[in-house]
């Protein structure tokens, strides 16, 4: 019980003396997960809202696959992208590996099943009345695109930050395509199970708290749209 208070103390010594190391780990793991979002985003979101108004052959077991990548195991991705990407695989002459730009890629992969998902299910729901309304009043194609995007913005909102918030707190991917390496690919859940593991509690304590008020922040955002 007394290394956990330990660890609790020092963690809130890491926070408030704001440590370099501590800072720079945070810095990581937004920037590439900011990164993949909205690269993700600009993937998913058309793709999405497509799938969801487009009628054809096969359109249900798109859905499916897409359903049942929502799932998949950042490991899986991770292994499937570091065969790909390490010095014998087809890739490896790109040397990205053990970089972020690989980490990057991985998080991409994991986060464009879930927002194109999650649009396709609220636009299926929503339905393309406010497109054939807009066109019905004379408004073009392009604007009555905006209009619906501006009916769907919660949607498209809600989903963009359940991208984020999967890709934020992910370890599989970025343990296997990053590497773990000190002040360039280690980020917060790579770094807590390391600390986790040599028994230094600190470090991954005072980052566990910042998860979970990244998580808080996801939460209240959404809840805050919802009310507008």
């Amino acid at each position: 019980m007394i290394y956990i208070i330990d660890g609790f103390k020092k963690a809130l010594t890491i926070i408030f003396s704001l440590d370099r190391e501590f800072l720079n780990i945070i810095m990581v793991s937004v920037s590439i997960s900011f990164t993949s979002t909205i690269l993700s985003v600009f993937l998913a979101i058309p793709f999405g809202i497509w799938l969801a108004t487009a009628r054809f052959r096969g359109r249900q077991i798109i859905v499916t696959i897409l359903n049942t990548l929502m799932s998949v195991p950042t490991v899986v991705i991770g292994l499937f992208l570091y065969s790909v990407l390490s010095r014998q695989g087809p890739l490896g002459s790109l040397g990205i590996l053990f970089t972020p730009a690989a980490m990057i890629v991985g998080q991409c992969i994991l986060a464009f099943p879930i927002i194109a998902a999650t649009v396709t299910g609220g636009v299926s729901n929503l339905g393309n009345r406010p497109y054939i309304a807009a066109r019905l009043l004379g408004a073009s194609p392009m604007r009555s695109t905006f209009l619906f995007l501006r009916e769907a913005k919660l949607i498209v909102i809600t989903s963009a930050l359940a991208g984020f918030g999967r890709v934020f707190s992910e370890i599989g991917i970025s343990m296997m395509l990053g590497g773990n390496i000190r002040f360039y690919t280690r980020n917060i859940t790579s770094t807590i199970a390391l600390e986790t593991s040599r028994g230094e509690f600190g470090l991954g304590i005072a980052l566990g708290i910042v998860l979970l008020i990244v998580a808080f922040l996801i939460n209240a955002i959404v809840y805050s749209f919802r009310r507008a």
